[in-house]
């Protein structure tokens, strides 16, 4: 483009047109350019009006070099495309077009609709594809193009190109307080049917990162409704466990009175990889119309692509992200963290990965972290992201790679007992097995001591109860296994809770210290 300091100084512009008469009138076009070719002034003008002249010059052509740069950017870009050239599985390999891992793209179908997919690797100049949805239609040389959100770039500057970050690359979804009370799938679409979702504020799936040292640090219990929890295993503001269960132990009906009775701003739930029927289920009868009024649920169910189950769980923590720089207090349950990992799984193996611990990739334990990390507390000033995820463990395994991974990163796991949950004691939260590691710093000594001594009494019971049903325990032989005797029916009846009950924290730690006493 000509720059203003290219036009001769003393050229005259008495007759030129506007931008919209230059391209719409040739006649006009034609005045423009016999203006840059107007001669000198001659030596009869005096020095002012030669001035003056060159002063108006250079405004007319200043302006109207501005409003070229205004209209070239309103050009739409060159749209690059590539194609298809094999599908094995769940894997698209395209040709002709670059891309960044993670860039979003689409397939156009004859019948006029569309495959999305995600640029998961790549082999030499070949992109490795992973479809959003089934590749049914997809036909050989199919073209290829990007979902690069443009809306988003800075706009450029003159004689410069636009600077683009990954950042602004990525596709942009939507967060924030029109999703609450809402129920949307991986990509944001409303699965409620109550009217389309409002894009004003949108967010990528990929956080920011916070630097460790500019957390704020745990120091404020999370009131989460639950009496064995609050009590026993008392959970921090900003801290992220696991809840180790296998299946049918009742680990769907805590995570509801979770989110139905704690005292959290907001409840971020991704269901990710449930079967279709259990997402209904923990929405209408477990989360209740209470629960779902300050809640947002992302459901990625088992019969979506592993794609859309990994972008599930990225989603709804990019929400819990955006409630906690508000100030908000966040309380994030992911329903499962191990079907994140499956989903992963599928996607390292069908790029060619080789496994590692039962088939596991070791991409799969470096998603782990970068995941959980994203939880926790905000700097300071912001709010904070409470985290519970379960963790499924095949036959109540507890040494599962995938739960042993979880294990080492959270700040704490809380494990269901099979034999409880036969035996009807609901929850099943197993208190010899279960920890808080950031207990001991968000509650008072007489708390932990009240916690220790009926987790003690609890365990004491629980070693020797053989001999007590076979009547093999003489009383007098051990004294505190004597109190764990008679307060038994009092400590089962403290750590466990109905459905449709609440219990709060204070009035947790009053019935604590009465057990004990």
């Amino acid at each position: 483009m000509m720059d203003s300091s290219m036009i001769e100084p003393n050229a005259t512009l008495d007759a030129s047109p506007t931008l919209a008469e230059a391209l719409n009138n040739d006649a006009a076009v034609t005045a423009v350019a016999d203006a840059d070719a107007v001669s000198a002034p001659t030596d009869a003008q005096s020095p002012l009006t030669t001035d003056l002249t060159n002063n108006v010059h250079h405004q007319r052509w200043q302006s109207y070099l501005k409003d070229c740069r205004e209209l070239i950017h309103l050009v739409e870009p060159l749209e690059v495309a590539g194609r298809i050239v094999k599908v094995t599985g769940l894997i698209m390999v395209a040709t002709g077009i670059k891309m960044p891992i993670g860039g979003a793209c689409y397939i156009p179908l004859q019948d006029g609709g569309r495959v999305e997919a995600e640029v998961v690797g790549f082999d030499g100049e070949n992109l490795l594809l992973m479809p959003q949805s089934a590749v049914d239609g997809v036909v050989p040389g199919a073209k290829v193009f990007s979902m690069e959100i443009t809306e988003t770039l800075p706009k450029p500057q003159f004689g410069r190109p636009p600077r683009r970050r990954a950042q602004d690359r990525a596709r942009h979804f939507p967060v924030g307080d029109a999703l609450l009370g809402r129920v949307v799938d991986a990509a944001g679409n409303p699965l409620d049917n109550l009217g389309p979702i409002s894009t004003e504020v949108t967010a990528p799936l990929s956080g920011r990162v916070i630097n460790p040292l500019m957390r704020a640090p745990i120091e404020e219990p999370m009131d989460v409704g639950v009496r064995a929890i609050n009590a026993m295993l008392t959970v921090g503001r900003g801290q992220r466990l696991g809840l180790f269960a296998g299946s049918g132990v009742g680990k769907s009906v805590l995570l509801g009175m979770m989110a139905r009775y704690t005292t959290a701003d907001v409840i971020v739930v991704g269901l990710i990889g449930e079967r279709g029927r259990e997402v209904q289920e923990f929405i209408e009868q477990i989360l209740g119309p209470e629960g779902l009024a300050r809640s947002v649920v992302v459901a990625a169910p088992a019969d979506v692509s592993a794609l859309m189950r990994l972008q599930g769980a990225n989603y709804a923590t990019a929400i819990a992200e955006r409630f906690r720089s508000q100030g908000k207090n966040v309380l994030l349950i992911m329903d499962s963290l191990t079907r994140y990992a499956m989903a992963q799984r599928e996607i390292a193996l069908a790029i060619g990965e080789p496994p590692a611990t039962k088939g596991y990739p070791p991409s799969v334990f470096a998603k782990l972290p970068a995941l959980v990390e994203r939880t926790g507390n905000g700097a300071r000033g912001e709010g904070s992201i409470t985290a519970f995820y379960t963790v499924l463990t095949e036959g109540d395994d507890q040494q599962d790679p995938i739960a042993d991974s979880a294990r080492a990163i959270l700040d704490g796991h809380i494990v269901l007992n099979r034999t409880l949950a036969e035996s009807g004691h609901y929850p099943a939260i197993d208190i010899e097995q279960s920890i808080s590691r950031a207990m001991h710093n968000i509650t008072s000594k007489e708390h932990q001591q009240a916690a220790r001594l009926l987790k003690q009494l609890y365990s004491r019971y629980l070693r020797n109860q053989d001999l007590i049903a076979v009547g093999a325990y003489q009383p007098g032989s051990d004294p505190m296994l004597d109190v764990a005797i008679k307060k038994r029916d009092q400590i089962n009846a403290f750590l466990q809770q109905d459905i449709d009950e609440s219990a709060y924290m204070q009035a947790c730690l009053q019935q604590l210290a009465q057990t004990v006493s």
